[in-house]
């Protein structure tokens, strides 16, 4: 399965411990990442700077869902049923 175009929610709803590129703290759940551009496309995509987490994570339609905003809510409510 290909990305939604104009979609972006999986670098919005998740959470990324780590720290990358533009955010050394890491990223909270709900915060837009700094590398999701004004058309909602990773700027970090195919680029060794993106974090092994978002170069691991393939589109599925059980996370995606059929929108944009459902993908959103997927995943937002995934980040709140594996959080501490």
């Amino acid at each position: 399965m290909d990305c939604r175009p104009a979609c972006g929610a999986c670098c919005i709803a998740p959470s990324i411990t780590q720290p990358f590129l533009g955010m050394p703290q890491g990223k909270r759940a709900g915060e837009r990442c700094v590398h999701l551009t004004l058309d909602l496309r990773c700027a970090l995509f195919g680029r060794p700077e993106r974090p092994q987490c978002c170069a691991d994570l393939r589109p599925q339609p059980e996370m995606c869902g059929e929108s944009d905003s459902e993908a959103l809510a997927i995943l937002q409510r995934w980040e709140r049923d594996t959080g501490p």
